[in-house]
């Protein structure tokens, strides 16, 4: 039985690495895609983990499966497909190290996993299933998310979901909120960034954004708020803590690894969530906090990842 199953984009992103003697910036392959960022952060920590996506059967996309294949993600329900290119991803960090991004991924791989590709006997074998909003942007792909997320309701797994909102892959901000918002009832574990919040609520108050994405179904909500730590909501209260000092250099998966630290977390009780006490998720929210913190220290994001011995020690469970 695997502790999480995700479903979605798994691509390379280059990374800034720098300038070469004429000021050229120079960037670094690393293997990136948010939901398998989120498996590689519980897998590290030592959950049980499977990956569902496609990337091209090329250079880039076998360094992707022996990346997954190394970090301990069963790849099973990964699709190697000839007739693509692997999805490409460029990252540019300001100052402050946040992150934007140039997407290269118009008919290659991520886009064009089908229905057909999706290996439902890892949605059977799963916990908790999990996806983002970056395949919602396009077909096929968003048909086959939607077609995975349905099933695995029906199979009564718990169902994760990270909107993810990147503004340069929809057509408008309008497109985005109607498309994201669709498989909100279907939702147990909601994770918001605070610009996505704003734009799926109009809310900028925390405890009344978190407040009306629960009015849709989630069971904890939750909105991570970079270098002021993260919000949390459930059933029995709801409450902001603190990000850990930490020296950031670059941002890349620290709300992945902060999601993959909470699955692991909840992996043991995940049958109670909806009854899960204030204490308890405060508990599992330092911790996830403490994960997150830690992968900006590095660049890159699963390369980034820290140990649970790392988080341990910044925030002792």
């Amino acid at each position: 039985m695997f502790d999480v199953a995700a479903i979605g984009e798994l691509l390379i992103d280059f990374t800034p690495s720098g300038v070469n003697d004429l000021g050229i910036p120079l960037f670094a392959q690393n293997p990136g895609g948010a939901p398998a960022n989120v498996l590689a952060m519980n897998s590290r920590l030592g959950g049980s983990t499977a990956f569902i996506g496609k990337v091209g059967k090329d250079n880039f996309g076998s360094t992707l499966r022996r990346t997954l294949t190394d970090s301990g993600i069963d790849v099973t329900g990964l699709v190697m497909d000839e007739g693509v290119s692997t999805t490409l991803a460029f990252v540019h960090l300001n100052d402050q190290g946040d992150r934007s991004f140039s997407f290269y991924r118009k008919g290659c791989a991520d886009i064009m996993l089908t229905s057909g590709d999706v290996n439902r006997s890892i949605i059977d074998d799963c916990r908790i299933f999990h996806f983002g909003s970056v395949s919602l942007t396009d077909d096929p792909c968003r048909s086959a998310i939607y077609d995975a997320v349905e099933y695995a309701v029906k199979k009564g797994k718990i169902i994760s979901y990270d909107p993810n909102y990147r503004p340069f892959l929809w057509s408008g901000p309008e497109t985005a909120r109607k498309e994201i918002m669709n498989p909100m009832p279907s939702v147990n574990i909601l994770k918001v960034s605070e610009e996505e919040m704003t734009l799926l609520t109009g809310q900028t108050d925390f405890e009344r954004g978190a407040e009306e994405l629960s009015s849709y179904g989630p069971a904890i909500v939750i909105v991570t708020l970079g270098e002021k730590g993260a919000f949390y909501r459930c059933k029995a209260g709801c409450g902001a803590l603190p990000a850990y000092n930490v020296k950031t250099v670059d941002t890349t998966g620290a709300g992945d690894a902060f999601l993959g630290a909470l699955h692991f977390c909840l992996r043991k009780d995940i049958e109670r969530i909806h009854d899960i006490t204030k204490d308890e998720l405060e508990h599992i929210v330092r911790f996830a906090n403490a994960a997150g913190g830690l992968t900006t220290t590095k660049r890159g994001a699963i390369p980034a990842m820290p140990s649970i011995e790392d988080i341990r020690a910044l925030a002792p469970m």
